[in-house]
C-alpha cells in the first residue's frame, strides 16, 4: 500500500475552538465546514502554537470528518 502525497486534499480554515490533546475545531473557508483537526508531527517536534483565531493548512483525509494541521500562515 503506497500513501502519495500527490493525493492529499489541501484546505484552509480557521482554528474555532482548542480541544484536549492537540485537537481543533476547524471551520474551512471553502464550504463553512466544521472538521476536528490535529497537529502535524513536525509542528509538534517544533512546538509550533496553534491558537483560536488562527488560520491554517489543513490536509483533509478522504472520508471528510477529519484533517491534519500541517501550516500556520
Amino acid at each position: 500500500m503506497e500513501k502519495s502525497k500527490d493525493k492529499e486534499v489541501y484546505a484552509f480554515g480557521i482554528v474555532t475552538e482548542a480541544l484536549p490533546n492537540t485537537l481543533f475545531r476547524v471551520e474551512l473557508e471553502t464550504n463553512n465546514k466544521m472538521i476536528i483537526a490535529y497537529l502535524a508531527g513536525k509542528m509538534r517536534l517544533h512546538r509550533i502554537r496553534v491558537l483560536v483565531g488562527d488560520k491554517v493548512k489543513v490536509v483533509i483525509d478522504n472520508y471528510g470528518e477529519k484533517g491534519r494541521i500541517v501550516q500556520r500562515l
